[in-house]
């Protein structure tokens, strides 16, 4: 049975070849993503989900990291840096996981599957993306909800 990280790290691997090849092909993306039958078809699906959701997402996370790294645009960036930084935005952003649990693991990805440089890259990124995300949460974790009453009956 397929853990989160195993279906984190199968949804980098469909995200990857995604950006490579778009989404003409998804049924042997999907395919690719079992060559030793550990997986069952809803992990795959599940993964696959996932991916394509960090895909339709890239906008608003390449132009995060924009921000956070002016002097390397998503062109710019080593494909396997670019996916593993998309997914981990997005999981951050609609709180699909943990955040310092989605960074921690991204880093594993960026170690396992990129240079010597991209683990600390990702991090740094990453982490400028958890304070903001925890920020918001906090912040909006003691925003009262619209029309509700004050004390005092206001």
């Amino acid at each position: 049975m397929g853990t989160p990280r195993d279906i984190r790290r199968l949804a980098f691997q469909a995200l990857y070849q995604i950006d490579a090849r778009g989404t003409d092909d998804l049924p042997s993306i999907l395919e690719s993503l079992n060559p030793a039958g550990a997986f069952t078809e809803d992990e795959r699906g599940r993964a696959l989900a996932l991916a394509l959701a960090a895909f339709e997402n890239r906008g608003a996370a390449d132009a995060e990291m924009l921000v956070l790294a002016p002097t390397w645009p998503a062109h710019r960036q080593p494909a396997v840096d670019r996916a593993v930084l998309r997914l981990a935005h997005y999981e951050m952003v609609v709180g699909r996981a943990p955040p310092k649990v989605v960074v921690n693991e991204a880093v594993e990805l960026a170690k396992e599957f990129s240079t010597d440089k991209a683990p600390a890259f990702v991090n740094g990124l990453l982490d400028k993306v958890l304070k903001r995300v925890l920020a918001e949460r906090s912040v909006s974790a003691v925003e009262p909800v619209a029309g509700a009453e004050t004390e005092g009956g206001a």
